[in-house]
C-alpha cells in the first residue's frame, strides 16, 4: 500500500470516527442518552481494533469515550430513578474524564462536572438538565448532522426503543450512502425525516422498510442475470 493510500484510509477512518462522536453528542443533546450510549460504545470498540484512532493520544481517545458511555449510562438511570446505578456509573465516568485537555475536539469540562454532580447525589440533580455536549465548538443537533451522522444516530435510537427495525435502518444508512453522486436522495431524506419529525417515525421507518425491500430485491434480481 502506497503512503497515499494509507493516508487516504486513516482519512476516512478518522472522518467515521468524527461521525460517531458527533452522532452520539446529537443524541445525548437530543435527549436520547441511552441511544448515544449505543454509538459511543461502537465508536470505543472501533478505537480497541484499531480503527480511527486518535493520531496522537489514542488512549486519551478510548478513555473519553469510556467516559462519555458512562456518562450517557448514568443519565438514563438518573432519569428511570435508579438512583444507585447511576451513581456507580458516574463514578466510572469521573474516573475515566481525568486528561486535562479536550480529546476528539469534545468538552470534558461540562461532562465532568455533570457526572460528578451524578456520582456524589444523583437524587439532588431532580429534573437538572444534563449539560449540551460540543464537539469543535458547535453543539451538535439532529438538524446539523452530516449524512454518516444521520446512518449512525438513525439505526442506535430504533434499537433502543424508538419505532423501526435497527438492522433494517442500518441497511437504509448504507443505501442512502451508495447514493450520493446518483442523483438519488430517498434513502438519506427518509433518514433525516425519521430523526427531525419524531411522531412520524412509525410511518418514516415503514416506509424505509418498503424502500429497503424494493432496493435488496432489485440487487438480487441484477445479480440474478450474471
Amino acid at each position: 500500500m502506497s503512503d497515499r493510500d494509507s493516508e487516504a484510509r486513516s482519512d476516512r477512518g478518522d472522518a467515521v470516527h468524527r461521525d460517531r462522536v458527533v452522532a452520539g453528542a446529537a443524541l445525548f443533546n437530543e435527549g436520547h442518552p441511552l441511544a448515544a450510549r449505543h454509538v459511543w460504545e461502537a465508536a470505543g470498540a472501533s478505537i480497541d481494533d484499531g480503527g480511527g484512532e486518535d493520531a496522537e493520544r489514542p488512549e486519551d481517545a478510548e478513555r473519553l469515550l469510556r467516559g462519555l458511555t458512562a456518562t450517557a449510562t448514568a443519565t438514563h438511570r438518573a432519569a428511570d430513578g435508579d438512583e444507585p446505578g447511576a451513581s456507580e456509573r458516574a463514578a466510572d465516568a469521573v474516573t475515566a474524564l481525568t486528561a486535562d485537555s479536550d480529546s476528539l475536539g469534545v468538552a470534558m469540562a461540562p461532562v465532568r462536572e455533570w457526572a460528578e454532580r451524578l456520582a456524589e447525589a444523583p437524587e439532588a440533580t431532580g429534573p437538572a438538565t444534563p449539560p449540551r455536549i460540543r464537539v469543535d465548538g458547535e453543539t451538535p443537533t439532529f438538524g446539523d448532522l452530516s449524512l454518516g451522522a444521520v446512518g449512525l444516530a438513525v439505526p442506535a435510537l430504533a434499537a433502543t426503543g424508538e419505532p423501526g427495525d435497527a438492522a433494517t435502518l442500518a441497511t437504509a444508512a448504507e443505501f442512502a450512502s451508495a447514493e450520493r453522486g446518483t442523483g438519488r436522495t430517498e434513502f438519506a431524506e427518509l433518514l433525516l425525516a425519521y430523526l427531525r419529525t419524531p411522531d412520524a417515525r412509525p410511518q418514516v421507518a415503514a416506509r424505509l422498510g418498503d424502500h429497503v425491500e424494493r432496493e435488496e430485491r432489485k440487487r438480487r434480481d441484477v445479480e440474478d442475470l450474471f
